[in-house]
């Protein structure tokens, strides 16, 4: 009999709604028009060239596109040791036990009971006042009991804790995405940091040079010392930029020392420049229907969708009539030896069904509650697939905009030295035009600093397309062996 219900109660039916996937947006695309491949224009200095492969599928291990073996070492050195994952993993373990738990109520609850007792009653109650009754009972009794889930209450909330799990395993895919994509844009920023110190550097050898030109022309009566002085300053201003960068060279080493799990003490080995790093050519863009599938932060929105679905049911089923099946058995006996013999047995079966009258409108608010909470997961789903399509077209948009900003960059490097190399050799010939001279070095500075700027801006770009397009998590990929899923 027992067998019989508990095979009606997994197959009953369950109330509350049934859980779809929401259907990918109704799009082609991300920008409005026909994509177009980065192009930095006709003529000037060459700028390496990048392409949209529209449809072609994101790696797993896509920080490789940048063939920096450096890199590589780094990621896999922060994925091992990184607390932020650990933590991640931890909360997947956390969900899976609740959801195992709550499986554990649709089975019969056993449940055993010994009760030694020892009385002793006051001679007063006795009929010979100087005698005292002393006894002792044993009691060992067997419990069942037992809750048909007649209306699915146990088996949606069984459904929210496992797309609970679900969502935690996004989170830490989200996570992983997260951790690697901040070390590559970290270990760029670096690179490009490297490359405007040596730009300044650059620039400031080039100003005491001139300064010392000109201090050698003013002792020969070739040179004002007013020329002197603005030259003087103009090599301080320079040398004034190196600081903030190289303080916040540090920082960014201190960063990557982090995100590697390890205290700033134990500076990760690996450094890096712009020459670290290559330019991936080819940039792959999914489909918008792969999106959904890819982004992270999306399947994890629509995994606490499903589990605010569940709970509807679960609060449509509190308001039900349940039933109860208990059954009570055992032996009891003044000495434990006999409480095991023939005619010392007991037993008690119950059923009981109980049903809500009226409390207030407790459950049914509850409910209503329930229901609410399910809107604002399908708004917050909405919400975050609307802001995964925008990073994708933002980090398009900055692609396209990247290659010309590099090539403009490199041709007002070019032509900024050209006119500072003409000036040092006006200089070194004694035809001083100090203004033509301070000019031509803030020109070439500022030309030479925002040059290297752009093409770390391009990495960090390239980067942060991959990162917006989900960076390539198996679908296949399990809690248990995410590890093995992120080397492939």
């Amino acid at each position: 009999m027992l067998a019989s219900l508990m095979a009606a109660a997994v197959s009953g039916c369950a109330v509350g709604p049934d859980f779809r996937p929401a259907p990918a947006p109704d799009v082609s695309g991300y920008t409005p028009e026909k994509l177009v491949s980065p192009n930095p224009g006709p003529g000037g200095p060459r700028v390496a060239a990048q392409h949209f492969v529209t449809g072609a599928a994101v790696s797993a291990r896509w920080w490789s596109a940048f063939k920096s073996r450096r890199l590589d070492d780094l990621i896999r050195l922060s994925v091992d040791h990184n607390p932020t994952l650990q933590g991640a993993e931890a909360a997947i373990r956390v969900a899976q036990f609740n959801a195992q738990a709550q499986r554990g109520i649709s089975f019969p609850q056993l449940t055993a009971n010994s009760a030694p007792s020892s009385q002793l009653f006051s001679n007063n109650l006795s009929s010979d006042p100087a005698s005292q009754l002393k006894y002792g009972l044993y009691t060992n009794q067997l419990t069942v009991s037992f809750a048909p889930d007649i209306w699915g209450a146990n088996l949606r909330a069984v459904e929210s804790l496992d797309a609970v799990t679900e969502q935690q395993l996004f989170q830490l895919e989200a996570a992983y995405l997260a951790l690697t994509t901040n070390v590559v844009t970290t270990a760029i920023q670096e690179a490009s940091l490297r490359g405007q110190i040596a730009a300044v550097q650059s620039i400031v050898a080039i100003e005491r040079n001139l300064l010392a030109i000109l201090k050698r022309q003013f002792n020969f009566g070739q040179a004002a010392q007013v020329d002197v002085l603005a030259q003087d300053a103009a090599l301080a201003q320079a040398e004034q930029l190196l600081p903030p960068l190289e303080k916040q060279l540090a920082q960014q080493r201190n960063l990557l020392t982090a995100l590697a799990g390890q205290l700033p003490s134990n500076e990760v080995p690996q450094s890096f420049d712009l020459a670290s790093f290559r330019l991936p050519a080819n940039l792959p863009v999914s489909l918008p229907g792969k999106l959904v599938e890819q982004r992270p932060d999306v399947r994890a929105a629509e995994a606490n969708m499903h589990s605010a679905s569940a709970l509807v049911g679960v609060a449509i089923a509190a308001r039900l009539p349940n039933i109860t099946l208990s059954a009570n058995g055992g032996s009891s006996a003044y000495r434990l030896a006999e409480s095991f013999t023939p005619g010392v047995g007991f037993y008690t079966l119950v059923a009981s069904a109980t049903a809500p009258v009226f409390d207030g409108f407790t459950l049914y608010n509850k409910q209503k509650s329930a229901e609410a909470a399910l809107d604002q997961a399908e708004a917050q789903y909405r919400a975050t697939v609307i802001t995964a399509f925008q990073n994708v077209a933002d980090a398009l948009r900055a692609l396209q905009s990247d290659a010309r900003a590099v090539k403009a960059a490199r041709r007002a490097e070019e032509t900024a030295k050209a006119s500072l190399d003409i000036v040092q050799q006006q200089v070194n010939l004694g035809q001083v035009n100090q203004l033509a001279v301070l000019n031509a070095q803030q020109t070439y500075l500022i030309a030479a600093v925002t040059r290297v700027q752009s093409e770390g801006s391009r990495l960090t770009d390239t980067a942060a397309l991959f990162m917006a397009l989900g960076g390539g998590w198996p679908a296949a990929c399990k809690a248990s062996d995410w590890r093995q899923c992120a080397d492939r």
